[in-house]
């Protein structure tokens, strides 16, 4: 991918909207930023290039202030280095951050087999879309990968709980993740088909309540109640 730099814009937008409707708390899930492709090394070991640290302390320099951030990202360093800079690059401009700290949920978990997933994978002429796609329509194998649909109650209760901790500030839960989870969520809560958009580096959802209702809400408008998904 060329080295762009409106990535993780529309994440942004997303956050400002929630400020501009005085919402106080939402988690923000999120891909990580911009990384390397090599393929002589484990996928998940690939981390962040020069831009993509670049582009996650830019995103935090322009988060709304008023909102204190804490971090939960994937194990993987460049999911860590994603939450940790942006939260960096939210303290240089006076705003306040907590820590950042790993959770499998936001891990790839529900692949049982990564080799016969990569496998899989590799042979979907639309590739990580396609994959998702086939998968919640049940044509990937159970021992491959678990349902979908239980994928998805278990990344919306992690972050739900973390949306539910007591504070004393308006927050934002910061939680990095990868591609393919963001297009589990965002199809599986039936946001968006898989096909409709891709998911770029800093591209997000966010979580918040609304009355007694839990709403996810897509940078590309889209918006859904998710309660009844837990």
């Amino acid at each position: 991918m060329s080295e762009r730099n409106d990535y993780g814009q529309g994440t942004l937008a997303l956050v400002q909207q929630l400020e501009q409707e005085g919402i106080d708390r939402a988690a923000v899930f999120m891909r990580h930023s911009a990384r390397t492709f090599d393929r002589s090394i484990n996928d998940l070991a690939n981390p962040l290039t020069d831009h993509g640290r670049a582009l996650s302390t830019a995103l935090g320099e322009q988060l709304p202030r008023r909102y204190r951030l804490r971090g939960y990202a994937s194990p993987p360093e460049r999911c860590m280095e994603t939450a940790q800079l942006i939260i960096a690059g939210h303290e240089s401009q006076g705003g306040v951050g907590m820590r950042t700290r790993e959770v499998e949920a936001f891990g790839v978990f529900y692949v049982l087999d990564q080799k016969k997933m990569w496998m899989g994978l590799q042979g979907m002429d639309g590739g990580l879309a396609d994959y998702v796609g086939a998968w919640f329509a049940g044509d990937i194998a159970e021992d491959v990968i678990m349902p979908g649909p239980l994928a998805v109650q278990s990344i919306l209760r992690v972050l739900a709980a973390r949306l539910r901790e007591p504070t004393d500030a308006p927050q934002l839960e910061i939680c990095v993740s990868h591609d393919m989870s963001v297009y589990t969520v965002r199809h599986g809560v039936g946001l968006e088909r898989v096909s409709e958009h891709g998911v770029e580096f800093l591209d997000g959802l966010v979580l918040f309540e609304r009355g007694t209702d839990l709403v996810m809400r897509s940078q590309h408008g889209g918006e859904v109640v998710v309660t009844h998904l837990l």
